[in-house]
Parts: C-alpha cells; sequence; structure tokens
C-alpha cells in the first residue's frame, strides 16, 4: 500500500476517533440533561443544548418519556455505530482485508445504520403527532431530521458488506487452490 493511502487511512482514523468522542460527548450530555429534567427541572435551561421539556412533562410524562427515549436511543446508536467503525479501521489488515471479522463489521454497520434511520423516522412521525395535539416539538427536530439519510447509507453500506462478503468467499477459494 502506498504512503498516501496509508496517511489517507490514519487520518479517517482519527476523524472518526473524534466523531466517535464528539457523540460519546453528546449522548452523555443528553443523559445529564435528561435527569435533570426529573430531578430539578429549573437548572435545565444552563445544560446542553438547554433541551427543556418540562411542559411536556407536566402535561403528560408518558410523551415526556417516549421523546426522551428516542432520543437518547438515536445518541446512543450513533455512538455505537462509530465505535463499530472504530473498531473495524483499528484492526482490518490492509494488504488482506477480506476477512470474517470486516465482513461482518461492515454489516454490524448497515443493520447500526438501518436502526438509527429507523427510529429517526419513528421518532419524527411521534412527534408530529403530538404536535397535532398541543405538545412544542419543533426543538427536537435535530435529532431526527436525518432519517432518511441514514436509511439510504445502510443500504450502501449493506450492499458494501455483501461485496464484502463475496469477496471473502473469492478470496478463500483462491487460498484453497493455491
Amino acid at each position: 500500500m502506498s504512503t498516501t493511502n496509508n496517511f489517507l487511512f490514519k487520518a479517517l482514523t482519527i476523524i472518526a476517533w473524534i466523531i466517535f468522542v464528539g457523540l460519546s460527548i453528546e449522548a452523555g450530555g443528553l443523559l445529564v440533561n435528561f435527569i435533570f429534567s426529573i430531578v430539578n427541572p429549573a437548572f435545565v435551561g444552563k445544560l446542553y443544548q438547554k433541551l427543556d421539556l418540562t411542559d411536556m412533562y407536566e402535561r403528560s410524562r408518558w410523551a415526556f418519556f417516549c421523546m426522551y427515549s428516542f432520543i437518547l436511543f438515536i445518541a446512543l446508536m450513533k455512538v455505537c455505530l462509530f465505535y463499530k467503525l472504530i473498531t473495524l479501521v483499528s484492526k482490518i489488515d490492509l494488504l488482506k482485508p477480506f476477512s470474517d471479522f470486516a465482513a461482518k463489521q461492515i454489516l454490524d454497520i448497515s443493520y447500526y445504520t438501518f436502526s438509527i434511520g429507523l427510529i429517526s423516522y419513528f421518532a419524527r412521525q411521534s412527534a408530529r403527532t403530538m404536535q397535532h395535539h398541543g405538545y412544542l416539538t419543533e426543538n427536537l427536530d435535530q435529532f431526527w431530521g436525518d432519517a432518511q439519510a441514514f436509511i439510504l447509507m445502510a443500504a450502501v453500506v449493506y450492499a458494501i458488506a455483501q461485496i464484502f462478503k463475496r469477496g471473502l468467499a473469492l478470496q478463500n477459494e483462491n487460498d484453497l487452490t493455491v
């Protein structure tokens, strides 16, 4: 592998780590925000993203827990997605990339991506339904605005996973004939 490709791969690994850390901080901040929303709602305005759903909490605890569940689940799934990606780029052998490990990791990444897209879509639809019932949910759109992008990305990553699976089968067949 050329030094340029090796440099680019290392740069992508560093970028993946930076995104992973950022998403972990965001998920942790949202979790702290959720806890303070229940324990001390007056303090929420000073927290991360100032995600104040106290009106929703006072009107319907079910709606509050439903929306926060969607938010936390999506945030945690994004963290898991990038953890899988970091595991893949850390352990892949670029001289022989077609391995069971790489194929499984790429397939898992497609499943995580699809799950994020699907849950984001359901969350957005739930928020719209709640909006028709008088709840203020405009500030929640930032958490699931990209549902279609994740679903499309899942399809692309799944196709790549299937190509990796076929490449692995061809590589194993080639190793047996040599």
